[in-house]
């Protein structure tokens, strides 16, 4: 099967058990979120919902929206997760939108549509477009601006790691098609003064979107448990779209996010048509063609299953337990949490010169938590969900455990992970580091990265 340099398609296709069972070996040594090990990545309630999204998926597994006239289900499903997003987020019957494949393309998107809406109202002039939107945005809008050819115009950020709205204001010159807001910021976990900016964008006659894909499925509900949620959705006039994820705090299957935009005048620039094909006249809403149905299905059944009481009760679950991580971080006097966020995400550092915040990381690593790493300025990261109330305790035990072992080894910040990702946040020519991520990424990624059996 394997000769040490091409791995090629067995002659003979494999026992079927045999094939699932070198599937479940392979997952050995991958991260341990069903003990609530990990931090980001996978929103897991358990395996009840699990199996009830599988359910729901497979249902569809094989149905494919590419053709909403072929698949009428599939349509609906779509419309009807759109209209129960948008309702959620304060839109009237003439908000508008389409599910995507996930937060990236929900980033993706309103580039290309605002750049287009742009350039067909020649509303900038010579030049390059340009979008401005804070040091602390996700990093997909940096992609969009790459792949759509929109210059990225980076604002700093205030001392509560909030946009400097101020900053924005003097950004903005002929060429800007937009200008993009966190709620919240995937790295701090806290909401850019949307109001403010929105109030920006309505006098200079520009689109606004809010980033909601963190906290599109979360903030609504934490605002109904009575905490305060300053304005961020479509309440806030100036706010032209919206991007919220279903498979994060929606916790649906991946891929599933939903993208609205105020009305038709927008959503109408995103519409791909080409009507000379020999193949048909083709259409698209987004940027896939083929678009699964199996994770529609499963975005519309995890909606319909959990419900508002559902939804709520989890997010009061989430924020006590976020509550009592931010306690337990804040007991350890070398820590301290680096802002005070809206809710479930928050980044945490060293207070103490004889603590590295990377070597703390490390330790955590090595007693199997999966901790991010942030930098500029150097922190870990946290993203909680419902699960980790059960492990508030041992990680807190854990944390005070690293801390006290690299408080007492100097050494450790020169070892591991630490000295990689210290050099790398440290190093100030930034060209040297994606020079060298980017071989990284070649040997990964290259022929020669074949995984033994």
């Amino acid at each position: 099967m394997n000769n040490g340099k091409t791995l090629a398609i067995p002659e003979k296709g494999l026992p079927r058990d045999e094939v699932l069972e070198l599937l479940r070996s392979f997952k050995e040594g991958d991260a341990n979120y069903k003990d609530s090990k990990t931090w980001s990545l996978v929103y897991y309630l358990g395996e009840e919902h699990t199996r009830f999204l599988v359910d729901a998926f497979a249902l569809f597994f094989s149905e494919n929206a590419l053709n909403p006239m072929a698949f009428k289900s599939l349509r609906r499903l779509e419309h009807e997760v759109v209209r129960m997003t948008a309702w959620l987020l304060n839109g009237d019957d003439s908000v508008v939108g389409v599910m995507t494949s996930g937060g990236t393309e929900s980033c993706l998107l309103p580039v290309m549509t605002y750049r287009d809406m742009a350039m067909s109202k020649r509303s900038f002039r010579s030049g390059m477009p340009e979008m401005i939107a804070p040091e602390s945005v996700h990093v997909a809008w940096e992609k969009a601006a790459r792949y759509f050819g929109v210059k990225m115009v980076h604002v700093p950020l205030r001392s509560d790691l909030r946009v400097d709205v101020d900053a924005v204001k003097k950004r903005i010159n002929r060429n800007t098609i937009l200008i993009v807001g966190s709620a919240p910021s995937y790295p701090h976990g806290v909401i850019d003064p949307i109001a403010e900016l929105g109030a920006l964008a309505q006098e200079k006659g520009i689109p606004f979107h809010v980033d909601c894909c963190l906290g599109g499925f979360m903030l609504p509900f934490v605002e109904r448990l009575g905490y305060e949620i300053p304005p961020f959705d479509f309440r806030v006039p100036g706010v032209t779209s919206i991007s919220a994820d279903v498979h994060k705090y929606g916790y649906s299957a991946k891929g599933a996010s939903v993208l609205l935009y105020r009305n038709m005048d927008y959503l109408k620039h995103q519409f791909f048509v080409y009507e000379n094909w020999p193949g048909g006249i083709f259409i698209s809403p987004a940027l896939l063609g083929t678009r699964p149905g199996g994770a529609i299905a499963a975005a519309w059944a995890s909606i319909k299953a959990l419900g508002m009481d559902g939804y709520l009760e989890l997010a009061r679950k989430v924020m006590e337990t976020t509550a009592a991580l931010q306690e337990g971080i804040r007991s350890i006097p070398e820590l301290e949490v680096m802002s005070n966020p809206e809710m479930s995400v928050f980044a945490y550092t060293s207070n103490s010169k004889k603590v590295d915040i990377f070597a703390v990381g490390d330790q955590m690593e090595e007693k199997g938590w999966l901790v991010d790493r942030l930098q500029r300025p150097e922190a870990l990261h946290a993203m909680v969900t419902p699960l980790h109330k059960r492990i508030v305790d041992q990680f807190i035990l854990d944390l005070k455990q690293s801390v006290e072992k690299v408080r007492d080894n100097p050494s450790l910040a020169r070892k591991g992970n630490a000295a990689l990702y210290g050099m790398i946040a440290r190093v100030p020519l930034r060209g040297m580091v994606k020079k060298e991520v980017l071989k990284m990424m070649e040997k990964l990624y290259g022929p020669e990265m074949i995984m033994p059996y």
